[in-house]
């Protein structure tokens, strides 16, 4: 049985429409479940926006089935994400999760649905992501266990999403400890760190930091494919953090399939070369981070 897509959408009908295109294109599109979570608008200067949205979405197909949930009052990003992945996975025990800015290659779904079939059983991995920095990776497998999430693209199931935490409490355990703080900005290369710091100031509001302290904290993984099957559309200027950039991202390989999972449950041999090859940005470092973590939430 397929697992079910949520799809979180606002005020961008333009880029709902090549979301929503590209998951059409996917093999096994029409076997899934898809759950359109749209948030109302924050003021008027949204409605209009997300008005398109909500009559565009209102005719899509091409899928098993498409639910759409309405919000009657602003929740903003991190509120909605939190509610309709605890609503979907307390549901049906897994899903994959996407926003509308997101373009998924045609072999995206057959590879999430293949990871959580294969995980499903096994505590230690808490995500199947489906974005990979532009990385040059000389490995037999298609994919490797990596110890940091991606809000691009992803699942997970039931049983690693009730370990999902938003007690801030928990980033002093980080925040404290140097060695500590220093492994979950991946060696320094992203200062994680500041947004937990951003957190407690109240001046954003990401529900991708807390998921990845709760999986940080369990000394969990994340599957990553070698190659990207994800495309953020966000650095356009369209995103209401972000600048238009020119931020390094792989090109999309329709070929691309992951067919080869890693043999053992373990972090990658590669791990540390993918962090420290991950390649600089060419706009604010706050930008970048405001992405990387789902940070748009503070706006709307």
């Amino acid at each position: 049985m397929r697992a079910p897509i949520v799809l979180f959408v606002y005020n961008r009908p333009a880029h709902t429409r090549q979301t929503i295109a590209a998951l059409q294109a996917n093999h096994g599109a029409r076997d899934s479940d898809l759950f359109i979570y749209s948030d109302a608008a924050k003021n008027a200067d949204s409605a209009a926006g997300v008005a398109q949205v909500r009559e565009y979405i209102r005719s899509v197909g091409g899928f098993k089935s498409v639910s759409i949930h309405e919000q009657a009052e602003n929740r903003g990003l991190a509120r909605s994400v939190i509610h309709g992945v605890t609503q979907i996975t307390a549901k049906y025990t897994r899903a994959i999760v996407l926003e509308d800015d997101l373009i998924t290659a045609p072999n995206f779904l057959d590879y999430m649905n293949a990871g959580l079939d294969r995980y499903a059983s096994d505590d230690r991995v808490m995500q199947i992501a489906g974005y990979m920095f532009a990385v040059d990776l000389k490995i037999d497998e298609d994919a490797l266990f990596l110890p940091f999430i991606s809000s691009w693209g992803w699942a997970t199931w039931d049983r690693a999403w009730q370990h999902f935490d938003r007690r801030e409490d928990c980033f002093e355990q980080i925040l404290n400890d140097a060695a500590t703080r220093r492994r979950f900005d991946l060696n320094g290369r992203y200062k994680y760190s500041r947004i937990l710091r951003a957190q407690q100031r109240k001046t954003v509001d990401s529900w991708a930091v807390f998921w990845y302290v709760s999986v940080f904290l369990r000394n969990g993984l994340a599957l990553f494919p070698k190659k990207t099957l994800v495309l953020n559309l966000g650095f356009d200027g369209t995103g209401v953090n972000c600048a238009v950039s020119k931020f390094d991202q792989e090109e999309l390989d329709p070929t691309f399939r992951v067919n080869v999972l890693p043999p053992a449950v373990e972090l990658s041999a590669h791990a540390g070369r993918v962090i420290d090859s991950i390649p600089a940005t060419r706009l604010s470092f706050t930008s970048v981070l405001n992405k990387l973590v789902g940070r748009r939430a503070i706006s709307r």
